[in-house]
């Protein structure tokens, strides 16, 4: 659950001046080659993107960009390459969105409609993958299990969809 600060935080970059130089729908077209780089290597492209973002000065890395409970508990000032590399494997979708909200943050990049009906749309697929998963464990079927992890499965990948562009 996203804590209280979290979502006002959310609603007020609704409230943003700016919006993202390329909508969703266009960021295909806007930049292929960048966009097949992220499909067959995400996590390279989260860890460009993170450096960029820092304006490649790691002396300000901070683990999921300081959204997230354990930034600021992980050494990163020890060895911020590492642990950024370490970031975008093992919390791929929180590295992702951790730029994506940093950048949102320091430019005033609006959240769009879209965005909203992503993340609706994700939020419901969770929602149904939570009720499939209990429905599971009280008839005991595998099937409705396996049902609850593609569900999930699905909801993750369009996280990471909403996050990427």
């Amino acid at each position: 659950m996203a804590s209280q600060a979290s979502l006002e935080k959310m609603q007020l970059r609704q409230n943003y001046r700016n919006v993202w130089h390329t909508d969703l729908m266009s960021t295909i077209k806007a930049d292929f080659p960048y966009c097949c780089l992220a499909l067959w290597c995400g996590p390279c492209v989260s860890y460009m993107l993170r450096k960029r973002a820092l304006y490649n000065d790691m002396s300000r890395y901070v683990c999921c960009a300081g959204y997230l409970p354990c930034s600021g508990k992980c050494g990163e000032s020890k060895c911020p390459e590492l642990c950024l590399c370490t970031e975008v494997f093992c919390c791929f979708g929180n590295s992702v969105a951790s730029t994506r909200f940093l950048l949102q943050d320091e430019f005033n990049i609006q959240t769009t409609q879209c965005d909203n009906c992503i993340i609706g749309f994700m939020f419901c697929l969770q929602q149904v993958a939570c009720i499939f998963s209990c429905i599971a464990m009280i008839v005991g079927s595998e099937e409705i299990q396996d049902a609850a992890q593609i569900l999930n499965c699905l909801a993750d990948f369009v996280y990471c969809t909403h996050n990427t562009k």
